[in-house]
């Protein structure tokens, strides 16, 4: 199928057959395509908690108001930030930019010393909403692969981060949860699957110059 029948395809799953699960190679794919997500500066201040432990999940639901399918989705997605955007974040990346491409220091360090400037001058608030936004890149491009893969998804913002990031001790692991999003496979009565997409006209959403 071609990937606009895909995306015709893949709805906001609103209810998961819970006899179905992802096999193990599926949920790998989702792991690399997540590690693949391109994010600002290639920095990759983000961390996905894959979850697939069913009493979990029950109890993480609880904090996103008894939404059934965080409870009933074959893996749990947890999209979570990094709160420790400093000096030795930005150097990790640099060494490692090193190590694979065999960079010589020269060429690096320019480019480190800016970041290094750039963020140490931001406040808290400001990286945490950057780094947000990279969020959204990985979760938009899970989404898509999950189309073609034809794995369904329901991406959400409406959970208690405070209260996941409990659940999880993400404080401990120096992140916040900013969005979930359950995967599976759509139940058979899940009438929301038949429904016709509501988009506006592509000559509404797009402007060609």
């Amino acid at each position: 199928m071609s990937v606009i029948e895909q995306l015709n395809w893949r709805y906001a799953t609103k209810k998961f057959d819970t006899e179905k699960k992802l096999t193990v190679d599926k949920v790998t794919l989702l792991k690399e395509a997540f590690n693949l997500t391109a994010t600002s500066y290639g920095l990759q201040p983000v961390t996905l908690f894959v979850i697939s432990n069913d009493e979990l999940k029950k109890e993480l639901q609880t904090h996103a108001y008894n939404q059934s399918q965080v409870g009933d989705c074959s893996h749990l997605l947890v999209f979570c930030i990094t709160t420790n955007v400093d000096d030795n974040f930005i150097k990790e990346y640099f060494t490692l930019v090193k190590d694979i491409r065999n960079t010589p220091d020269d060429i690096l360090e320019p480019y480190q010393n800016f970041l290094v400037n750039d963020f140490g001058g931001k406040k808290l608030e400001e990286i945490e909403v950057w780094a947000a936004k990279q969020a959204y890149l990985a979760l938009g491009n899970l989404m898509t692969v999950c189309a073609l893969e034809e794995i369904d998804a329901c991406p959400m913002e409406g959970f208690k981060t405070d209260m996941f990031d409990q659940v999880l001790d993400l404080k401990s692991k120096q992140l916040k949860s900013v969005l979930i999003m359950p995967v599976g496979y759509r139940a058979v009565d899940d009438m929301f699957a038949d429904f016709k997409k509501v988009r506006k006209n592509v000559t509404d959403t797009v402007i060609d110059l």
